[in-house]
């Protein structure tokens, strides 16, 4: 017994902790990009193009999934942003990794601060993006966003063994958690969801270097 758990614990503890069920999220990376314009720090957005199957017209930071070929989380966000904003790598200015968001609906998303260079010209894809907007980032420190909820909820598909479980298990939806979903809304825009909660990190930090 205890050769065998020297054994097992020499497996556990010379590997790397991974997330189990990583396969089942959908991971993806982005930037949340700082751009100068008129001598003050703006913070830039897309909205997706009405051609895209997810999430058309929406409100989003440059990236997008992580693909095979990417060797890291960063340079998924980079290449997706020169793809989406029509720029080369070199007029991305690396700041710093924010934290990771993982979202109650499948999504395991890596953001990353970034500074883009002053006169940058941009090309949005037309394919994915359809307008280019940023917002000051003095007005965003300024506003706090307004708190709403959303419900999760599970119910058994066909050929569920319902029969397995517990006789008074429901059959049809049930509600499992709630969680918080936020709202900035500047000028036409409405910037909600997982951007909204990127944004929110991101300026948390942005506040500690103005306390600084």
């Amino acid at each position: 017994m205890e050769n065998f758990c020297d054994r097992l614990g020499a497996v556990l503890q010379g590997r790397l902790v991974a997330i189990e069920n990583e396969s089942e999220y959908l991971n993806s990376a982005v930037l949340v990009p700082l751009i100068r314009q008129e001598g003050r720090l703006h913070v830039l957005f897309e909205v997706r193009s009405a051609m895209l199957n997810r999430q058309p017209g929406e409100i989003c930071f440059p990236g997008g999934r992580i693909e095979p070929q990417d060797e890291t989380a960063l340079a998924a966000a980079i290449r997706e942003t020169t793809e989406e904003l029509g720029i080369s790598k070199n007029q991305i200015q690396f700041i710093g990794a924010l934290n990771y968001v993982v979202a109650p609906f499948g999504v395991i998303l890596h953001p990353f601060a970034a500074y883009l260079q002053e006169g940058i010209s941009l090309r949005p894809s037309d394919a994915e993006v359809a307008e280019v907007f940023t917002v000051p980032l003095e007005w965003l420190l300024n506003t706090e966003p307004q708190e709403a909820h959303m419900e999760i909820a599970t119910r058994p598909l066909e050929g569920f063994p319902l029969h397995l479980l517990p006789e008074d298990y429901p059959e049809n939806w049930k509600g499992r958690k709630s969680y918080p979903v936020l709202f900035y809304q500047y000028q036409k825009y409405v910037i909600w969801g997982l951007t909204a909660r990127v944004l929110y990190s991101f300026l948390a930090f942005c506040r500690q270097v103005k306390g600084m």
